[in-house]
């Protein structure tokens, strides 16, 4: 028993370990979240060299296209022409925003490297960064201008929200990895000293970080989907063309967190299965007719 107690604590570190090289390795990355918007820009190209709507005039050069007034009939535009105004506006809605092909992490936003020959080069000039960093304080820089006041306003409390989000990740996925070095530590000095005291506590302490570290991912999530819900949609809302998800470093830090559960479960049920220390009984002698 006292061997299969070793074997479980021992796996429960090597576990442990493990998901803190995971956890390391999501927190130092920014393949977090990523967006490819080479779809969107390809139809957006198509979009401008293909229109053929009424006033549209179509320029050989690369200048903003002109736009003759609407002839004003009696009959007006007709049913056919009705029904392509609503794509026709959203699709122009969409292609007046330049989204651009992203990854991001906890602390830098990054433009993907060959995904966009645009903005590759103006990074190689210099006119633009590959990254930016995320910022954790608030600043009114980040608000649009020229907008309504009750606009401003429910940005600037939705910009609150999600900054809370985002210290809450971070904080929490920093909590996570202190406790569990700091339990992998314990473990490691318990299973020198063959203290079951100390196994079962380290056994906690991971149970405690990947506590941590469900929160940190759960508010990461939470965050994502809050930047693309906010309003105005066409401001922060992503088009249909967009292909958006998760990256290698949202996976690691998932995989770290399954780890540390189970390097938890394992050290905290080591010390159970450890055979009970043997004690001497001493045996009193018992008093018989009153006699010592």
């Amino acid at each position: 028993m006292a061997a299969a107690a070793k074997l479980l604590t021992s796996a429960g570190l090597l576990l442990a370990f493990g998901s803190l090289c995971l956890l390391a390795m999501a927190i130092c990355t920014d393949y977090w979240y990523e967006t490819d918007a080479r779809r969107h820009r390809e139809r957006c190209k198509s979009y401008a060299s293909n229109r053929n709507d009424p006033g549209y005039i179509s320029i050989s050069n690369r200048n903003l296209p002109l736009r003759m007034p609407p002839e004003t009939g009696a009959e007006g535009l007709t049913r056919e022409k009705r029904h392509l105004v609503a794509p026709l506006a959203a699709m122009e809605s969409h292609c007046s925003r330049r989204f651009n092909s992203t990854v991001s992490g906890l602390w830098r936003k990054c433009y993907r490297d060959g995904f966009d020959l645009e903005t590759d080069e103006l990074i190689y000039r210099g006119v633009i960064q590959r990254c930016t960093p995320v910022t954790y304080h608030y600043t009114s820089s980040v608000l649009p201008r020229n907008l309504p006041v009750n606009i401003t306003k429910t940005i600037r409390q939705d910009e609150w929200h999600a900054l809370h989000l985002r210290r809450m990740t971070a904080g929490f996925v920093g909590m996570a990895v202190s406790i569990i070095l700091f339990g992998w530590i314990i473990g490691v000095l318990g299973c020198c000293q063959q203290h079951d005291l100390m196994q079962y506590v380290a056994g906690l302490l991971f149970l405690m970080g990947g506590t941590c570290c469900i929160i940190s991912l759960c508010t990461c999530v939470a965050g994502i989907n809050f930047e693309l819900s906010r309003y105005p949609q066409y401001l922060y809302g992503l088009p249909e063309d967009i292909s958006h998800g998760y990256g290698w470093s949202m996976f690691c830090a998932w995989g770290g967190l399954g780890l540390t559960l189970l390097a938890g479960f394992l050290c905290t049920l080591a010390p159970s299965l450890s055979s009970p220390s043997t004690h001497t009984t001493v045996h009193k002698p018992r008093h018989e007719n009153g006699t010592v």
